[in-house]
């Protein structure tokens, strides 16, 4: 097997001839093989991240058959799992055990601690990073699945996190069908800052046009969203020089004032950390929200379950917008990425990156992309008539992307954004003062992170 795996390494034509030559010969190999693959964070819209690796094998298996081999796999799926720490738990449990799911679609902030354990190896060792289709993949998404100058993964999904504006409220409170059309320009500009978004979240509760509480609808739990407001005020994750990551004092202090401000103006309740996920997407769909924060992804889940018909119509998206002359509009793309487990086989890890080299190819990410309202990974994808037509990736992805960066692959990254949340939402609630919280974030977050942080 492993001779026929290396001969997957060459270029398709001399493998196929090589391989025929060696069938002729009477040398034909016969093999069956389990592959098991899982996801984490992935619901009925994601499905693709699991059954393109079963299309993958499926043509595989065929390019073996018409080279005179038989290779059958089997593709075992799973993704019922109840969250992503229980996921995690799960992959950590399984490898201790030894019985690796094959490949798993994660998080790319996993692969700094899975690299350090020995629980992954590098993709790079597998496939040739200079062929068709990885050599059509954006470069940022590789540099993001890239830990200590090794490719440790490929990019299974992009997206970003923009900024929503509900357009018959930002109409009520006087603004024009053309002003909003120009929103996401003057967000880009800086010129719409979040200032504005406060001042017009005040007048849309001061009319009534919504209630208290949702001029300014956040995100109901930690996740990477909110390092873009620390970007916003001018904050940076990580030393690019060192790796090491930043507290910068005075940003965290004003992007938690923000959220502090938030709530004295009442347009941010001050019990909404914690509101359950279902009531949330339900509420912005319905235009109960005047202005908010979310995911690319969360287009499929309007426009489907929540029965939004007109997405376009009703909701204008931008990046989120600047803080002050210190920071700038951004988003955060946070991809998941195909990883591969170390194994006893050797053979098990060729055949399971050559499923997810074919898994990366244009047309069968696209399928992906577009069921689930992420963003492809590659180049080719606007050649995609399914892509290219579809309005919500075609702009999202012009609008978002050229502004996105991503969580840095720090292996204490994950404290680091649970200490600041933490610390935002002790100021959020009113139990500390911004300044009171950012102290005591600057404590925890030196004795826990140690010579892995630079205060300023």
């Amino acid at each position: 097997m492993s001779i026929l795996v290396s001969k997957l390494r060459q270029s398709t034509a001399a493998a196929v001839l090589a391989l025929t030559t060696a069938a002729f010969a009477g040398d034909a190999l016969a093999k069956d093989l389990t592959i098991t693959v899982w996801a984490g964070g992935s619901n009925d819209s994601d499905v693709y991240r699991l059954d393109a690796i079963e299309m993958a094998a499926d043509i595989l298996s065929r390019e073996y058959a018409i080279a005179g081999e038989d290779l059958n796999i089997t593709v075992e799926k799973k993704r019922d799992f109840a969250g992503w720490e229980e996921f995690k738990q799960a992959v950590t449990l399984a490898a201790e055990a030894g019985s690796a799911p094959n490949i798993v679609v994660t998080s790319h902030l996993d692969i700094a601690p899975w690299s350090q354990s020995g629980l992954i190896v590098p993709v790079e060792d597998y496939v040739d990073m200079d062929t068709w289709p990885i050599n059509n993949i954006y470069e940022n998404l590789l540099d993001i699945t890239t830990y200590n100058g090794v490719v440790y993964g490929l990019p299974q999904d992009a997206e970003s996190r923009p900024f929503f504006f509900w357009r018959e409220t930002m109409k009520k409170i006087g603004y024009t069908d053309e002003e909003i059309d120009a929103l996401p320009a003057k967000v880009e500009a800086g010129e719409y800052t979040l200032q504005n978004v406060l001042e017009d979240a005040k007048k849309a509760v001061d009319m009534e046009i919504v209630e208290e509480g949702y001029g300014f609808y956040p995100r109901v739990s930690n996740g990477p969203d909110y390092a873009q407001f620390y970007q916003s005020f001018g904050g940076e994750l990580m030393d690019s020089e060192t790796g090491k990551l930043i507290l910068d004092k005075q940003a965290m202090t004003e992007f938690y004032q923000f959220f502090v401000d938030a709530v004295e103006a009442k347009v941010t309740r001050k019990n909404h950390i914690g509101t359950e996920w279902d009531q949330w997407y339900a509420e912005v769909a319905a235009g109960k929200a005047a202005l908010w924060h979310g995911g690319t992804w969360h287009y499929a889940r309007y426009t489907g379950k929540e029965g939004l018909d007109d997405f376009f119509g009703n909701i204008q998206f931008s990046l989120i917008p600047a803080g002050n002359e210190n920071g700038q509009a951004n988003t955060i793309t946070h991809p998941l990425a195909y990883l591969l487990t170390k194994q006893d086989d050797e053979d098990d890890i060729e055949i399971a990156a050559q499923l997810i080299k074919i898994a990366s190819e244009p047309r069968i990410n696209t399928l992906h992309a577009i069921k689930s309202a992420h963003l492809g990974i590659a180049r080719e994808q606007s050649n995609i008539e399914l892509y290219a037509n579809d309005r919500w990736a075609a702009e999202a992805t012009r609008r978002l992307l050229p502004h996105a960066n991503a969580q840095p692959n720090n292996p204490n990254y994950g404290k680091f954004s649970e200490i600041m949340f933490k610390g935002l939402e002790t100021a959020w609630t009113g139990t500390k003062s911004p300044a009171d919280a950012v102290a005591e974030v600057e404590a925890e977050m030196t004795a826990v992170l140690g010579d892995d942080l630079i205060v300023r």
